[in-house]
């Protein structure tokens, strides 16, 4: 069996918080990898339509669900319901990246309702 290598390019969106790339999109699921800036955190935030899946690949990430907080390290996961109250953070000192799978009937981006931000969107 031949390996063959392949190079894609991937479009880097960035944020006030660090940035996101999508990695896949098929009806269903999308597949992105995000990367939190040092002492930045996303929105408090929840979705009306999709769920989501996040795995730790580099860092530690600070994780509130609803009321509670809590850090997974790399290869850790938690997941996400939908409708259910979340955000992500970084306050170590050190970049932090996850894997976030998102799956649901509409996975756009206006489908986040922002409750709390940092950077004035709503």
């Amino acid at each position: 069996m031949q390996t063959i290598a392949r190079t894609e390019v991937i479009e880097r969106t960035m944020r006030p918080w660090g940035w996101y790339e999508t990695l896949s999109e098929v009806p269903g699921y999308k597949v992105k990898r995000i990367g939190v800036l040092p002492g930045q955190q996303l929105s408090l935030q929840k979705h009306h339509q999709r769920a989501e899946h996040w795995v730790v690949t580099q860092g530690v990430a600070v994780v509130t669900l609803d009321a509670r907080q809590f850090e997974l390290q790399v290869g850790q996961y938690c997941d996400i319901a939908v409708g259910q109250v979340h955000r992500l953070a970084n306050t170590s000192e050190g970049p932090l990246e996850i894997v976030e799978v998102q799956f649901g009937s509409y996975l756009g981006e206006d489908d986040i309702v922002r409750l709390q931000d940092d950077y004035g969107r709503q």
